[in-house]
């Protein structure tokens, strides 16, 4: 095994534990969150390492990276997930190739991506990323809370996207277990209308622990997997 193969192993197992261990604080089963390993940045040589590792679902942030690395990895049979800022004049290619958008939060991109969906034949699941921003706070990214019932009603009008759940991030500068302490009560009056829709992914490298605390059933990894991430390129 390659320096860089025991690196990636070495932190993956310890994700992995910190997963386990905080399913069981908070009570649930060790297999009731998945782990999303995001790859941004990292070479497609990375990817090949995760998958040997036994990692199934890689996240990417920027279109034209995923698209490059999806089709370089198309014989690994993985998961991708689209987890950056999706532009309306982008959406219908970031469908023709992710399994999962995680980052769907306005109206006008449902029509593209469900094109592109529907040109693949292929249905792509989607979540709704729901700002946790307070209001008047510069939003990261997410549609406000308010507004996730008439975005959730304009995704299930579209047979070529499938309504999974929410994703969210925590604010910067705020208590994280605040902020998903926050998703999980927007999640509960969530689920009432859309029962189906039980995908919830938060959490990160520094975070995960109190997203799974809150709920959260899918977490996105990079650096504590793959380490300090390259220079933008």
């Amino acid at each position: 095994m390659s320096a860089r193969a025991e690196e990636v192993a070495a932190r993956l197992e310890d994700v992995r534990r910190r997963i386990r261990d905080a399913c069981a604080e908070a009570g649930r089963p060790d297999d009731d969150v998945s782990l999303v390993v995001v790859t941004k940045f990292f070479p497609a040589s990375d990817v090949r390492l995760l998958a040997d590792l036994g990692v199934t679902d890689v996240g990417e942030n920027r279109h034209q990276e995923a698209e490059a690395k999806e089709r370089e990895c198309a014989d690994l049979g993985l998961r991708w997930h689209f987890i950056g800022g999706l532009q309306s004049n982008k959406a219908a290619a970031v469908a023709s190739y992710a399994d999962v958008v995680e980052s769907l939060d306005r109206r006008k991109l449902v029509t593209p991506l469900s094109r592109g969906a529907g040109a693949r034949g292929q249905q792509v699941d989607v979540l709704l990323q729901v700002s946790l921003d307070p209001p008047g706070a510069g939003h990261r990214a997410g549609v406000d809370p308010d507004d996730l019932a008439a975005l959730a009603d304009a995704v299930g009008e579209s047979t070529d996207l499938r309504l999974r759940g929410l994703m969210a991030v925590a604010p910067l500068g705020e208590d994280p277990a605040e902020a998903f302490a926050r998703l999980a009560r927007i999640r509960a009056t969530f689920l009432e209308a859309h029962p189906d829709a039980t995908v919830l992914s938060a959490g990160m490298s520094g975070d995960l622990e109190q997203a799974i605390r809150h709920g959260a059933t899918h977490v996105r990894v990079g650096s504590a997997v793959l380490g300090e991430r390259p220079a933008v390129k």
